[in-house]
């Protein structure tokens, strides 16, 4: 496959393969309908040869080429599975949903506080009682499974789930486990009000690639027992709104949602990886 995409790569010898499809044509006729000299014909010629795009035999004094179906065929199923792999990754996805958001926050973005005031809403059902559910929101070895969007990785994570506790959240990309490209977000925050089993508040916020703050996340949880395990809901109310925070406005709701849905999943996957009778300890700091 790199043999055929090496040798059609050049616009010359492409111009002869458009030529070839037309019907066989020997190398004096190729060279003069592509308005080049026949000897660099001839050896663009020998290139698809080798690559078993075109074939030729010889016809007295003429060699005549002519254009092979079968790698093109090959060629065009192949680019045909790529794309239909783009158009069904979650991925793709979430970058166009992302780019949309882009559009309609940077125009707004004019003046300090331009998104204060700002609410988002999310509920998802667990698999768990409030008792089984609370630590995943409150300790680190079960946060860092959860507390990032799609494609991300948690690459530093504190969380001191007590009043005045310190929260630090610094995240990368899921494949860049050595650390060499930058880091995709951090935020560092503060832990409001703690009920355990029940309700949960914190503020975080996102830092700008300068270091300044980009905006205040006021984020409440509440856990609430329902037949089948547990029922979330999380509000977040932005405040000190930057003008340089539109990126990060408008990813709340891909991003929210895709962490809350990871839990989800986390916790469907091990309903009973806590329990309520065994004490957890909630001053917790982790760095992976």
């Amino acid at each position: 496959m790199e043999a055929l995409f090496t040798a059609l790569a050049d616009p010359a010898r492409w111009r002869l393969v458009t030529l070839l499809a037309e019907r066989p044509r020997p190398v004096g006729v190729l060279a003069q309908l592509a308005g080049a000299r026949q000897p660099q014909t001839t050896k663009h010629l020998q290139t698809l040869e080798r690559a078993g795009i075109v074939t030729s035999q010889r016809s007295g004094q003429r060699r005549i080429y002519a254009l092979q179906s079968a790698p093109l065929r090959e060629l065009a199923a192949a680019l045909q599975e790529l794309a239909g792999a783009a158009e069904q990754a979650d991925s793709r996805v979430t970058f166009d949903q992302y780019g949309l958001s882009l559009q309609a926050e940077r125009p707004a973005a004019d003046q300090g506080g331009w998104a204060d005031g700002r609410t988002f809403s999310f509920t998802r059902a667990l698999a768990a009682s409030p008792q089984d559910a609370w630590p995943y929101l409150t300790e680190t070895s079960l946060l860092s499974q959860w507390w990032t969007p799609q494609d991300l990785r948690v690459s530093e994570l504190v969380f001191d789930a007590r009043p005045g506790g310190d929260i630090v959240q610094e995240y990368r990309d899921v494949e860049d486990t050595s650390g060499v490209d930058v880091v995709v977000g951090r935020a560092e925050g503060v832990v409001d009000a703690v009920q355990p089993c029940e309700h949960l508040a914190y503020r975080l916020s996102p830092q700008l690639p300068d270091g300044g703050t980009a905006f205040t996340a006021h984020v409440g949880l509440t856990l609430r027992p329902t037949a089948s395990g547990a029922e979330l809901d999380l509000e977040l109310r932005v405040t000190d709104s930057a003008t340089d925070a539109a990126d990060f406005i408008a990813g709340i709701e891909i991003g929210f949602g895709q962490s809350l849905d990871r839990l989800v999943s986390v916790i469907a996957a091990e309903p009973h990886a806590t329990n309520s009778d065994t004490p957890h300890d909630n001053d917790t700091r982790s760095t992976t």
